[in-house]
């Protein structure tokens, strides 16, 4: 039966070791570095974790991935160009404390330049006011947008969209939290609870994670009032730090 099985850490590095072979044999000089990110580069993986590879080559055109399971096992392997890599690497979004955790954590396998190194380097230089135009950015794109749809759901409905919406209310919280402290999460599962321990925060964050780690979004009444009181407290944390969503009449492409 196909399906995830168990499978030990060494088990796994092998097989990782093995597909890094098969990329140097196929792609020769013209790689620059192959390393494993993802749990199993921090030493975090479980019996049924995936195996995640990043090969960086010197020339490639467009960057591309490969994803495939040998019945009991799944993996991973995302190629790019230094070029390209290093561009993403220094690009901050909204889901940045998520997505580029990965560059800070990167195991080598095969990096006789310790372009990998270079690269974490580049990751941590960022300037602090790419982070500051990525929170006011999300403040507007996103949580403006989910408090007006809260307070659509308080007077139409349906309120079965509140539980899913005070999710993404509480991650985007975090992923600001995460832009703030420029602070990436160790995973996905993680991102509530590696928020909450930040000491600068919103005040009435704490109460929206822990309703919704707990599971417990079955009334209405209590979900809106969660998540107006985290709105009102997002405003003030976020004055104060100076991140501030811009108001003009004016459309601003005119």
């Amino acid at each position: 039966m196909i399906g995830p099985e168990k499978i030990t850490r060494e088990e796994r590095m092998k097989i990782a070791y093995t597909i890094a072979n098969q990329i140097l044999e196929k792609f020769g000089s013209n790689v620059k570095a192959i390393g494993i990110y993802g749990s199993l580069a921090r030493n975090t993986d479980g019996p049924y974790s995936d195996i995640e590879i990043k090969c960086i080559l010197n020339s490639l055109e467009d960057g591309f991935s490969y994803e495939w399971t040998a019945g009991n096992w799944k993996a991973e392997v995302n190629f790019d160009s230094a070029e390209d890599i290093i561009e993403e690497v220094t690009t901050v979004e909204e889901n940045w404390p998520l997505t580029h955790g990965q560059f800070f954590t990167i195991l080598p396998i095969y990096d006789p330049e310790e372009f990998f190194k270079e690269l974490k380097q580049k990751a941590s230089s960022v300037d602090h006011t790419i982070f500051k135009e990525a929170i006011c950015k999300t403040l507007v794109e996103e949580m403006y947008e989910y408090i007006g749809k809260v307070r659509n759901i308080e007077i139409q409905g349906p309120k079965t969209f509140l539980p899913t919406l005070t999710i993404k209310i509480a991650t985007t919280g975090a992923m600001i939290l995460g832009l703030h402290n420029k602070q990436y999460f160790t995973t996905s599962a993680q991102v509530l609870p590696e928020a909450i321990a930040f000491t600068d925060k919103p005040e009435g964050f704490d109460e929206l994670c822990e309703i919704v780690m707990s599971g417990y979004l079955s009334e209405p009444k209590e979900i809106i009032h969660v998540c107006e009181n985290f709105w009102k407290g997002l405003l003030s944390w976020s004055a104060e730090n100076g991140y501030f969503i811009k108001c003009s009449n004016d459309i601003p492409f005119i």
